[in-house]
């Protein structure tokens, strides 16, 4: 046997071993990634019967621990008590005065029937809830609504087409110099 047969006899072993390290190598590295792809079109599937109609809008997780932007009454015939809260990109664009919002601002408008209080008269309370409006700035995917997404849900359930139709009407008439947004922060 000479030198460089014993070589031949190891490569075979050598390959095979290259291969295996490689071969889990990309295991370790690509199964995370597919699963991670896997858990988030999951959910998205799911939310789809959740979202606007128009806008595929939906309500965000855990808007209800998100910082007070500033509370509101509505008159008769609504006769509602309301509170518009708003993630961090909001609040800070809120609080730097940053107009147009930047995209990433979600605002979130909570809606309950005013109610008396049955301990002091003169006291308002929230009662039944009526309705969650949210708004979403994406300037690129609605740029035909002036950057804003929308989405008006009663019982976590989207209302009609019909009724987001009338979203970016109201506020494009009535809020367009500022940014198409009703809501101003509460001093």
């Amino acid at each position: 046997m000479t030198p460089a047969e014993p070589e031949k006899n190891k490569s075979p072993y050598a390959t095979m071993i290259v291969l295996a390290v490689v071969l889990l190598v990309v295991l370790l590295t690509c199964v995370p990634y597919l699963v991670t792809i896997a858990s988030a079109e999951g959910p998205a599937a799911r939310d789809t019967a959740d979202a606007s109609p128009i806008f595929g809008v939906t309500i965000p997780p855990g808007y209800k621990q998100w910082e007070l932007i500033a509370p509101a009454e509505e008159a008769a015939p609504l006769d509602e008590l309301r509170a518009v809260v708003g993630n961090r990109t909001a609040i800070d664009a809120y609080q730097a005065g940053k107009l147009p919002f930047p995209d990433g601002t979600i605002l979130v408008k909570r809606a309950w029937k005013r109610k008396q209080s049955p301990e002091f008269a003169s006291a308002t309370i929230p009662g039944a809830a009526t309705t969650v409006q949210v708004m979403v700035k994406d300037s690129k995917k609605y740029a035909a609504t002036g950057g804003w997404g929308f989405g008006r849900f009663i019982n976590g359930k989207p209302v009609d087409e019909a009724q987001h139709r009338t979203c970016w009407g109201c506020h494009e008439a009535r809020a367009g110099s500022r940014d198409y947004v009703f809501t101003r922060l509460a001093p």
